[in-house]
């Protein structure tokens, strides 16, 4: 019985080491916009973190970005997941979620103010260590270069299968952050040129940077909703989204070590 007990508590760690975790619905403003975010954190500790805020994809604020948040305070970081489009604003079709998406790509100065708001409510939380970093799905990514771009005091920077290109190249200039961009090898969405455009981008920037592309996975390769289908565009990747969350778990270690 005995033997029997003590594996059931080891079987049991990782859920109890995950109900440490608490979450909020947090809601701030960007001017007169009333935006609502969520709100990660381990709260069994009061020791001093770094903080990480997770920009959602194309869809707005939802499941995804939540569970991306709670894994990363699972992991010892405050995560808080921004809310780009605003309270309310969740788009329930694609056609909906271009429309929205498009606002802040047509507007970069917008698209990084409200990711910069986001980051205002990380920073001031009070278990945060002053050190941030930022990572984007998608939309997300593009979102967390922008925010780079844009010169916040970031440690670094993770775009998972995010839109590289952006109107204003030299504003790299402006990055303090380490960069780490995880791509689909063929994402459709994504082509080779504008690949080549980021690398020379940060290049001529002089921004530490890694480019890692994923053999064999399109778009969304980190998303399960996307589906199986990689002939679609963009599709769940089981493989390649293992391999970039550990490649992101190695980049926030070294970054804040």
């Amino acid at each position: 019985m005995k033997r029997f007990f003590l594996i059931f508590l080891f079987l049991l760690q990782p859920a109890l080491a995950f109900s440490a975790v608490k979450t909020e619905t947090v809601e701030y403003k960007q001017g007169e916009s009333v935006l609502e975010g969520y709100l990660a954190y381990d709260d069994a500790t009061q020791d001093k973190r770094p903080g990480i805020l997770v920009v959602h994809e194309w869809k707005g604020l939802g499941p995804y970005a939540k569970m991306r948040a709670e894994q990363l305070a699972a992991m010892g970081y405050v995560a808080f997941a921004a809310d780009i489009y605003g309270k309310g604003v969740r788009p329930q079709t694609h056609e909906d979620a271009a429309k929205q998406a498009g606002i802040y790509k047509n507007d970069r100065s917008l698209m990084r103010e409200r990711a910069k708001a986001g980051l205002d409510v990380l920073s001031g939380h009070p278990l945060g260590d002053g050190r941030l970093a930022t990572i984007g799905y998608c939309f997300g990514g593009t979102t967390a270069l922008e925010l780079a771009r844009s010169g916040a005091d970031l440690k670094g920077v993770v775009s998972f299968h995010g839109a590289l290109a952006t109107p204003s190249p030299g504003d790299a200039k402006n990055i303090k952050a380490r960069v780490l961009a995880l791509h689909g090898a063929d994402d459709p969405y994504v082509p080779a040129a504008e690949v080549e455009a980021f690398k020379k981008e940060m290049t001529d920037g002089g921004v530490d940077y890694q480019f890692v592309a994923y053999p064999g996975a399109v778009h969304s390769f980190t998303v399960p909703d996307a589906g199986n289908d990689p002939t679609k565009g963009a599709a769940y990747n089981a493989d390649a989204d293992a391999q970039s969350w550990k490649a992101m778990q190695e980049f926030l270690k070294e970054i804040f070590k």
